[in-house]
């Protein structure tokens, strides 16, 4: 057995190993920290945040460590508003800031305080990170025009705004990265453990190694002992919100939200896909999410109890409202599939998770045209064989497959700690969780409520 194998082996049972009740306390918890929303919450199986990690050390030559982009109080990734108070507090020097991919070029002029904040304009709006990448030289498709406000993209680097993703609730991952690009093969579903982990600790292993040879701008990579040690870290991690300023603690009242709860959530590759990719045979349930059935139960009319009553209609109409679902690459276009009645569920399928069991890049029209914004690059890509067109902020899963259907297609990020790390969608486009509920209430002709809206964005903040 070689060392990789070992190394697989002693991580496999770190994230497989039972979580056991470990909570520092109450007050001055270190593994609570506020939120917009009230309070998010981190278990971890010590009880404790091992800050002696090498995820919380430089490894790189630019001062930045793992925890740099993923921080705690953002569940894990980060916030625009942490972006913007770290600028003030450092007059943009902070180590996010650099001008390799925290700039909207790397040729940013960044020698002033104005200067800096003029470069890295796209990580303090939206919190973006810009992805430089090429397209690739098996593309189906050529660059055929590029209108780049920072005047540096071209066809042998696409500037892509993308934000970080959290680094918690990694078990329940079926895709590493917005585009996949650190899935080292597509995870399957060894019924005993219940996700394939020597998949996941490879894609972890190796997107922690190429961010501190990219991000960090590490001369050399890190050891194998010293990734090992990132993985175990970060794969132990839960995350969730754990209070809501009006309606308590989420785990009182025959309730279940908060992270030690989601932290024995089962799972397994597949599980309640609703297209059949269940490897047990189950059907599709699309009561996905079961955390607050009891808050919608009680009679009693005080101010917690309508905030709690209103999280609960929440979870109902993320569970039952009907959505007909058209136009989506990565859905609609199997066939038979060009109408899909569905719910919210439907794509976020994962039990009381709300990410997709199998990988399943889709593409919602986030990056389409239509949603750019002045100061995000516009692409006009040439399919080579048909000569048909489409233009796009960021090409998504194409950049690595080079297929044309792949274009704008993203995978959806798990839905718990939303409420600590505004804003949403791969580019950070909508900056409140309201926004995003309008997004797909337009995007699907939903015909919701203002009260519907507002309780489905109580919910999405309870999670």
């Amino acid at each position: 057995m070689n060392n990789q194998s070992v190394l697989f082996l002693v991580l496999a049972a770190l994230i497989c190993a039972a979580p056991v009740a470990a909570y520092a306390g109450s007050g001055g918890d270190p593994l609570t920290t506020p939120d917009p929303s009230g309070q998010l919450r981190t278990y971890t199986p010590s009880g404790t945040i091992d800050h002696s990690n090498p995820f919380f050390q430089s490894l790189g030559s630019n001062g930045r460590s793992c925890s740099t982009c993923h921080v705690q109080q953002d569940a894990w990734g980060i916030s625009a508003a942490d972006v913007r108070a770290r600028f003030d507090a450092t007059d943009g020097t902070d180590p996010i800031f650099r001008p390799v991919d925290g700039a909207v070029s790397p040729l940013a002029d960044v020698s002033t305080e104005k200067a800096r904040r003029r470069a890295y304009g796209m990580l303090l709006k939206y919190g973006d990170i810009r992805i430089g990448m090429p397209i690739p030289d098996y593309a189906e498709f050529t660059l055929t025009a590029v209108d780049d406000p920072y005047h540096y993209a071209s066809a042998q680097e696409l500037s892509l705004f993308r934000r970080p993703l959290p680094a918690t609730n990694l078990r329940f991952l079926t895709a590493v990265m917005w585009d996949g690009r650190e899935t080292t093969a597509p995870f399957q579903p060894p019924m005993d453990a219940g996700v394939d982990h020597s998949t996941l600790i490879a894609s972890l292993t190796s997107q922690a190694r190429n961010a501190t040879l990219g991000h960090a701008q590490a001369v050399n990579p890190p050891s194998d002992a010293v990734l090992a040690q990132i993985v175990a870290f970060e794969a132990n991690l839960t995350t969730a919100q754990y209070k809501d300023n009006e309606a308590g603690r989420l785990d009182e009242g025959d309730a279940m939200g908060g992270p030690r709860i989601l932290a024995n959530q089962r799972f397994y590759v597949g599980i309640n896909d609703p297209l059949g990719a269940n490897p047990t045979g189950a059907t599709f349930n699309p009561n996905v999410i079961d955390l607050f059935d009891t808050w919608g139960r009680s009679s009693n009319n005080s101010r917690r109890q309508r905030a709690r009553a209103a999280i609960a209609r929440g979870e109902n109409l993320f569970n039952t409202m009907a959505i007909t679902i058209t136009g989506v690459a990565g859905l609609n276009d199997a066939p038979g599939m060009q109408v899909v009645h569905g719910h919210c569920s439907t794509c976020h399928n994962d039990p009381n998770v709300g990410g997709h069991s199998v990988g399943a890049p889709l593409n919602v029209g986030i990056s389409d045209a239509g949603r750019r914004t002045p100061d995000l690059p516009l692409y006009t890509l040439t399919n080579i064989y048909t000569g048909e067109t489409v233009q796009t902020t960021d090409p998504g899963l194409a950049m690595i497959t080079g297929k044309w259907k792949d274009i704008g297609k993203f995978k959806g990020p798990i839905l718990r700690g939303l409420a600590a790390r505004a804003p949403y969608f791969h580019n950070g486009s909508a900056a409140t969780l309201m926004d995003v509920v309008d997004f797909y209430n337009t995007r699907f002709d939903i015909g919701m409520t203002m009260q519907q809206k507002r309780d489905l964005v109580a919910f999405l903040a309870a999670l």
